[in-house]
């Protein structure tokens, strides 16, 4: 790696404010004024833009013995490998952040570096704080620790997914969805994906470059995706409809139950072995009973976790879902741009000449509902059934 925002892609403005920063923010560790340092940030973009990929390679060059990011000193080596000390990374499991888990980071964020630099606190997803985290995390932006720095990830700065209150006190970083071309360039030069493959897999990602890189490698996920493109064409009635919701339904739980398997049974057998699991002393007995309210709460954490991964892989398939529409729209309208599935590109022209584009442009819009649906908490299942009864009908 030449330097930590190596694999940030396509976002050359935000890569030179970040440096600026990182240097303004050593002059201050060497007692300078430091302009262009500030003690919160909050970067905002599409999934798939690098929000979490800018924030930590930010705190590495923070960290950075040079001030200046290079990806070699053990600063920059141990926060990108998530064992800096005075690095702490926020990346929520569940459906949101709770009070009690950001009041102790606020704690010991506000703690004087271990390492003489800075103490910094990455959040990912910030926009699902609680209000009562958001609150506690305000308290200490506007009081903050003399080297402490906090980094927030959100994809915007609407109240929706950030109080205007913690906004007014950030400065915000603004990503953009990175282009198809860039995508496909880093897939071939940094994880050696053939050229042809590089292409196909960025502009059907959508600019999402993890993505990209699973569809490029992955064969269960190509599968997946092809399934979700199937759905248009399996739409021949009401009970087609509740067939393909049922389909898209199973193959999220089953990506998600796939997806938090090793590490669930892995925290299990470790909190059953801190607790005394397997011994033979006679306390080993009483001392597993007991155990039972942690365990609850790990079956818990475990749950939502599981929901929210249900919920982070149907949203996939949605975006692949639209991604269709919005093809068969622009060959509609004969648009000058590259469709964002090349495989499904003959459905895409035949779907254009059976549906007028006021139709498709509903069927685009029912899929963009149900993801806000899906957000807002109505159970999947319900608004996927909902969505491809809208689709069938146009």
């Amino acid at each position: 790696m030449s330097d930590v925002f190596a694999d940030l892609v396509g976002q050359d403005e935000a890569v030179e404010t970040l440096r600026r920063a990182a240097a303004a923010g050593a002059a201050v560790l060497r007692g300078g004024s430091g302009g262009g340092m500030t003690h919160a940030w909050i970067f905002t973009g599409p999934p798939g833009s690098g929000r979490s990929v800018a924030a930590r390679a930010f705190a590495a060059a923070l960290q950075c013995e040079y001030g200046t990011g290079c990806g070699q000193c053990p600063g920059c080596h141990t926060t990108l490998a998530g064992t800096h000390a005075d690095v702490r990374l926020v990346v929520p499991e569940g459906l949101s952040i709770g009070v009690s888990e950001m009041r102790a980071l606020v704690l010991r964020a506000a703690s004087t570096p271990s390492g003489g630099r800075w103490q910094v606190l990455v959040i990912e997803d910030a926009d699902r704080l609680t209000e009562a985290a958001g609150n506690a995390l305000l308290k200490a932006i506007e009081e903050p620790p003399p080297r402490t720095v906090f980094l927030l990830c959100t994809p915007s700065t609407h109240p929706d997914d950030i109080s205007v209150t913690i906004r007014s006190r950030c400065r915000v970083v603004p990503l953009r969805q990175p282009p198809a071309s860039a995508v496909a360039t880093v897939l071939a030069a940094r994880d050696g994906v053939a050229d042809d493959v590089a292409q196909w897999a960025a502009a059907a990602a959508q600019g999402h470059v993890g993505r990209a890189k699973r569809l490029a490698r992955d064969p269960e996920a190509r599968k997946r995706r092809e399934a979700v493109l199937a759905v248009p064409r399996r739409l021949t009635g009401v009970g087609a409809c509740f067939d393909a919701a049922s389909a898209l339904i199973e193959a999220a739980e089953q990506e998600a139950e796939a997806a938090v398997a090793e590490t669930d049974a892995a925290e299990r057998t470790a909190l059953e072995t801190a607790l005394g699991a397997g011994g033979t002393g006679r306390g080993a007995a009483g001392a597993i009973r007991g155990a039972a309210g942690q365990l609850k709460d790990l079956e818990r954490r475990q749950k939502s976790r599981a929901t929210r991964a249900q919920r982070d892989s149907l949203d996939r398939a949605l975006v692949d879902l639209a991604g269709f529409y919005r093809d068969v729209l622009t060959v509609k309208f004969g648009a000058p741009v590259s469709p964002v599935h090349t495989d499904t590109a003959p459905l895409a022209s035949a779907a254009a000449d059976r549906w007028t584009a006021e139709s498709t442009l509903r069927r685009l819009e029912a899929i963009l509902a149900c993801r806000d649906a899906i957000e807002a908490n109505v159970k999947p299942r319900i608004a996927v059934e909902a969505m491809m009864l809208a689709l069938w009908r146009g």
